[in-house]
C-alpha cells in the first residue's frame, strides 16, 4: 500500500468518528468528523474547544481550516 492509499484508508476509518484536531496555535478541538478535504478543511460535530488541557466552549457544528492543523488523531469513545 502506497502513502496516498494509506491516508485514503485512514480517512475513511475515522470518517464518523471521535477525532481530535490540534492546531498550530496549541489548541485541541475534539468531536466527530464529519468532513475532511484534501486541503484538512475539517468539519466536526459535537466539538469542544480545549485550551492548556481545559474544556473552553462546546460547539455544535464546527469548520477548521486545514492551513491551521497540526494533526489530526483518533479519539477513544467516552463511556
Amino acid at each position: 500500500m502506497n502513502r496516498k492509499e494509506a491516508l485514503s484508508s485512514f480517512i475513511q476509518q475515522i470518517h464518523a468518528r471521535p477525532v481530535v484536531v490540534k492546531l498550530n496555535s496549541g489548541v485541541d478541538y475534539r468531536g466527530v468528523l464529519a468532513c475532511l478535504d484534501g486541503y484538512m478543511n475539517i468539519a466536526l460535530e459535537q466539538t469542544e474547544e480545549y485550551v492548556n488541557g481545559q474544556l473552553k466552549n462546546k460547539f455544535g457544528d464546527a469548520f477548521i481550516r486545514g492551513n491551521n492543523v497540526l494533526y489530526i488523531s483518533t479519539q477513544k469513545r467516552r463511556i
